[in-house]
Order: C-alpha cells, then sequence, then structure tokens
C-alpha cells in the first residue's frame, strides 16, 4: 500500500491515526511537529505517498510544513487535519498544494475512506 507520515502534536491521537491506517495497509511513520516531520521527510528524500498533517502545532504549524514541503518534493500528497473553524479557512488558501482538509473530530471509519480517496485520486 502506502507510506504515510502522521504528524500531530497529541501523542494519543498520533497513535490512533497511525494504527487506524496501518489496518489498511498502509506503513506509517509519524512525527510530534512540523519541524520534525519536514527533518522526516528530508531524511526519508520525501519517499512518501501522504503527508496528513494537523494544521495547529507548536514549532511549525501544518500549514507551514505543507508549505516547507511542497517546496522540497513538488509531487507529495498533502492532507490536513483541524479542529479549528479558523485553521479550516487558513488552509483554503492552499487548495493547489492540499489534497484534503478533515475536521476533527472525525471517526477512523472516515479518516480511512477519505486516506483511501486522497491516495486513489493522487494516483489516477
Amino acid at each position: 500500500m502506502s507510506r504515510i507520515l502522521v504528524v500531530d502534536d497529541e501523542e494519543p491521537l498520533r497513535v490512533l491515526v497511525a494504527r487506524g491506517l496501518t489496518m489498511d495497509g498502509h506503513t506509517c511513520l509519524t512525527a510530534a511537529d512540523g519541524a520534525e516531520a519536514l527533518d522526516t521527510l528530508i531524511a526519508e528524500e520525501g519517499r512518501f505517498d501522504l503527508l496528513l498533517t494537523d494544521i495547529r502545532m507548536p514549532l511549525m504549524d501544518g500549514i507551514a510544513l505543507a508549505l516547507a514541503a511542497k517546496q522540497a518534493f513538488p509531487d507529495l500528497t498533502i492532507m490536513l487535519m483541524t479542529g479549528y473553524a479558523e485553521q479550516r479557512e487558513r488552509a483554503r488558501s492552499l487548495d493547489a498544494i492540499v489534497s484534503e482538509v478533515m475536521t476533527k473530530p472525525f471517526t477512523i471509519a472516515e479518516l480511512r475512506a477519505t486516506v483511501m480517496n486522497v491516495i486513489e485520486r493522487s494516483i489516477g
């Protein structure tokens, strides 16, 4: 299946999301913030099928991460998650580089279906 980098500063959610996606056969690496995620992307030379990141995080938020990741790895598919309406509005300006913005809370079934859809769209 796909290699996914899951980024969220809330460890329980990060672990839950990664575990849920592995149920579909995806390989997931995780990062606790945008800076750690960017380091992982660079170390792995961008070899991910999807960057799935929360928007609101300390150090480097998901929007800054998305911009830096897309600049370094233009073919990387990016999906954002947020529980904040104002963050979702900020993400609208990124429509050209972000495939999807999921609103928290979501079920694992909703997440799995959305991730599958985003990956299928990026391949097709």
